[in-house]
């Protein structure tokens, strides 16, 4: 099964940049980002940002179960 960039909602995109470019401006990399885009960052910066939304999430899902 080929494996596919697309988020499972569509809707969901949109909030998932946004979330993306609060985690950048957190860590300071956020003026960079916008001044050369997201192609210009190194793999290290990238996987720091990902990593920091999958905690945010992880983070909003459990305070939903409580």
């Amino acid at each position: 099964m080929a494996r596919s960039n697309k988020p499972v909602n569509p809707s969901a995109e949109n909030a998932l940049d946004r979330m993306k470019f609060e985690v950048a401006s957190e860590l300071g990399i956020a003026e960079h980002v916008r001044s050369s885009g997201w192609a210009t960052m190194t793999s290290a910066d990238c996987g720091r940002v990902g990593g920091h939304m999958v905690r945010k999430m992880i983070e909003q899902y459990e305070s939903t179960l409580q």
